[in-house]
């Protein structure tokens, strides 16, 4: 059972329209780093952890990584919101544009729409936990690229809270993982 708390988990008010930012932002939403394929791969994997820590961390988490879908739609919305048709062509945007209008979609930089391919789950605890640690990696090393492409304080206080959220992830997921591995799994 979810229950939907109707804020965001870090308050977004990007004043500044920035195309080009709200493009490389999709990576984080649909991407294969990002955190819709972050939320799906926790989810999934929830129901072959062997005990209610397990299962409890990783739907705890994945639910948390919806909230970051949420967030980064939010940046992007805003840094797109009253784009011309122009400003859109002018930032690589033309596609997403055709198919989906202004509407957010989620794909990755490049407009390849997200898809399950991107992550695994195994059924084997080690490996799983293995790759979550290593998806949230990901994730902050992406979140800190993103960080230094902008000089927007709006956006980057955004972008180090998810950041931190990434740290903190892989922390709960390395915990576990050695939890495990002491019992012998």
């Amino acid at each position: 059972m979810f229950k939907y708390v109707k804020h965001l988990n870090y308050p977004i008010n990007i004043q500044k329209k920035d195309l080009k930012m709200a493009k490389l932002l999709l990576t984080q939403l649909g991407g294969a780093n990002g955190e819709l394929a972050a939320s799906l791969r926790y989810f999934c994997q929830k129901f072959t952890m062997p005990d209610e820590k397990g299962k409890s961390l990783l739907n705890d988490i994945a639910t948390e990584e919806l909230g970051h879908c949420e967030m980064i739609s939010t940046m992007v919305h805003q840094l797109t919101q009253n784009a011309t048709i122009e400003e859109l062509k002018a930032n690589g945007l033309e596609s997403l544009y055709t198919k989906h209008g202004k509407g957010i979609y989620p794909t990755d930089s490049f407009g390849n729409p997200f898809t399950v391919t991107y992550f695994a789950v195994t059924g084997d605890i080690i490996a799983d936990l293995s790759e979550d640690m290593a998806a949230e990696q990901k994730a902050r090393a992406t979140y800190e690229n993103l960080i230094n492409l902008t000089n927007d304080k709006d956006i980057i206080g955004v972008l180090l809270f998810l950041r931190q959220r990434e740290i903190v992830h892989f922390n709960r997921f390395k915990e576990l993982y050695d939890h495990y591995k002491q019992k012998g799994y």
